[in-house]
């Protein structure tokens, strides 16, 4: 990469997608909605290869940036300082956190398809959205090893896809393609391919958030191949649109 990874949310997945980057020595710059000065702790750890910024600081020095915001949030992308950027899309609809979308609820749209008509002079690629932040933390792997797993991408324009695909690569990845943005609901909430086949099956113990937090980041992972990713997506039958988060104490 020419300049540093950009981030836009330092939940869980931006989190662990910025420890993954600098771990493959890349720079990062990071963002929330909060500001910088709410991620002195996070760029610590990090350490040299990390800095803090504002979003549209992030949106002008990075060509490629990372949404990890919660759908709701997308409208907060600000479009005209990510025209022409490669921007990847992590988010997934809940309508528990994000509410009612009718157009995702009548099929009439996909997530990542909203976020690009937001966008409407970025690339946006989907990925990162069908795992966990666990799994996808604990389960990466270098080029050609046995254990390596797949992820599932989606965009309309083949270079940013590409360099999606090179980005996976780095962080211990391999990509699948599986097309433009209106099949990407195939990755999405309650399909086959969503989180499950990473990780062993879900507790059945009622546990507390903190609990269910460290269950998954002792979970071992488990690996999917291209193809078995593929199989997976190929299954996919469209049902309700979005996901529910379970109850916890």
């Amino acid at each position: 990469m020419a300049g540093p990874l950009g981030i836009i949310g330092s939940g869980a997945i931006g989190g662990t997608l910025a420890r993954l980057a600098v771990a493959a020595g890349l720079d990062v710059i990071l963002s929330n909605s909060r500001g910088p000065e709410t991620l002195t702790e996070l760029v610590r750890e990090l350490g040299p290869r990390a800095r803090a910024a504002t979003v549209t600081e992030v949106a002008h020095e990075a060509d490629l940036v990372i949404a990890a915001i919660p759908l709701v949030a997308y409208t907060d992308l600000p479009a005209d300082d990510l025209a022409g950027k490669v921007v990847i899309d992590t988010t997934n609809y809940y309508p528990q956190r994000d509410g009612q979308i009718p157009d995702l609820d009548e099929d009439r749209s996909t997530a990542s398809q909203l976020v690009q008509a937001h966008l409407a002079a970025s690339h946006v690629v989907k990925a990162f959205n069908n795992i966990t932040f666990a799994s996808l933390g604990n389960g990466a792997r270098p080029a050609g090893a046995s254990d390596r797993s797949a992820l599932p991408i989606a965009g309309e324009d083949a270079t940013a896809k590409a360099r999606l695909t090179d980005l996976l690569n780095t962080l211990g990845y391999d990509a699948l393609d599986t097309g433009g943005l209106a099949g990407s609901w195939r990755s999405e909430p309650g399909t086959p391919v969503y989180c499950d086949p990473y990780m062993p099956g879900w507790p059945t113990d009622s546990l507390t958030t903190d609990e269910l937090i460290q269950w998954l980041l002792a979970a071992p992972v488990i690996p999917q191949s291209a193809q078995r990713v593929e199989e997976l997506v190929a299954s996919a039958v469209r049902g309700p649109a979005g996901g529910y988060f379970p109850e916890v104490q």
